[in-house]
C-alpha cells in the first residue's frame, strides 16, 4: 500500500531563521522521494496547506522553526500534543489570519475543516533570531542538511508497509 504523505515546509523567508522550513521543503524538493509522498513549501500560506490536506493525506509532516529553549540549530521531532498552540489572550501571540503558520494553529485548522490526517510529526529546529532579515543563522543552516537525513528516516518509518501481526 502507498501512504499519501505531505512534507511542508513552512515560515517566513523574511524573519531569519523562520525560513528554515522552507529552506528544507526546498532542499528535500530536490531529491528522490518515496513513492506517495510530495515536499513542498508553503511558506506563510497556512490557509492553502490546510485545503491541500483535504485532498487526503495518510500523513503529514510539518517543518518548521521552533522555539524549544534550546540551542540554535538543536532539531526535534515534535508531536502535535507535545506543541503548546499560542496563547489567544496574548497580544504578542499570532492570531488566525491567511499567514499565521504556527503549527497548532495549522492543526486547530485541520480540526475545524475535518480533514482527516492519520499521523503528523513536526521536525521542529531551534531558531538563534527570528527578526527582521533574509537569510538563515549559523546554526541553523548548518542544521539544514541533518534535517533533510532525518525527515528521510521519519519518511521511511511513514511509507514502509504496515506490520502484519502473524496469524495463529
Amino acid at each position: 500500500m502507498t501512504r499519501k504523505v505531505l512534507v511542508a515546509g513552512i515560515g517566513n523567508i523574511f524573519l531569519g531563521d523562520d525560513g528554515f522550513g522552507v529552506e528544507v521543503a526546498q532542499r528535500l524538493a530536490r531529491r528522490t522521494l518515496p513513492e506517495g509522498v510530495r515536499s513542498a513549501d508553503f511558506g506563510i500560506r497556512g490557509i492553502h496547506l490546510a485545503y491541500e490536506l483535504l485532498d487526503g493525506y495518510d500523513a503529514l509532516v510539518l517543518v518548521d522553526a521552533v522555539p524549544m529553549g534550546r540551542e540554535p540549530g538543536t532539531l526535534a521531532l515534535i508531536e502535535p500534543e507535545e506543541l503548546v498552540p499560542p496563547d489567544p489572550d496574548d497580544e504578542a501571540a499570532p492570531v488566525f489570519d491567511a499567514h499565521t503558520m504556527h503549527p497548532g494553529v495549522v492543526l486547530g485548522m485541520l480540526s475545524m475543516l475535518e480533514a482527516n490526517v492519520r499521523r503528523i510529526v513536526i521536525v521542529g529546529c531551534e531558531p538563534a533570531t527570528v527578526e527582521d532579515g533574509i537569510g538563515l543563522s549559523a546554526p541553523v543552516a548548518e542544521a539544514v542538511d541533518a534535517a533533510v537525513d532525518l525527515l528521510d528516516n521519519v519518511l521511511t518509518d511513514i511509507c514502509q508497509p504496515a506490520r502484519r501481526e502473524p496469524t495463529p
